[in-house]
């Protein structure tokens, strides 16, 4: 079996995910005081939780980056 090499846009979508879940897993770990009846974590915290947007982002620009070297593979084929 033959590894085939990795696509542009593939690394920025696999650091993408592993930023999305660190940042899931903020969310859920902040979101615990307000179910649990404990002392809310520092504002530093809620800013942890953006990076599941960032990390949405990320893994975005890659599957643009795939797509757009698939078309420029396409048009040099014809």
């Amino acid at each position: 079996m033959t590894a085939t090499p990795p696509a542009p846009g593939d690394g920025l979508v696999r650091v993408g995910a592993i930023v999305f879940i660190v940042g899931a897993v903020a969310t859920l770990v902040t979101m615990a005081p307000l179910f649990l009846g404990t002392e809310p974590f520092p504002p530093i915290a809620y800013a942890v939780c953006m990076l599941m947007g960032a990390g949405f982002l990320i893994a975005a620009a890659g599957v643009l980056r795939s797509i757009a070297a698939q078309r420029r593979q396409a048009k040099s084929a014809l």
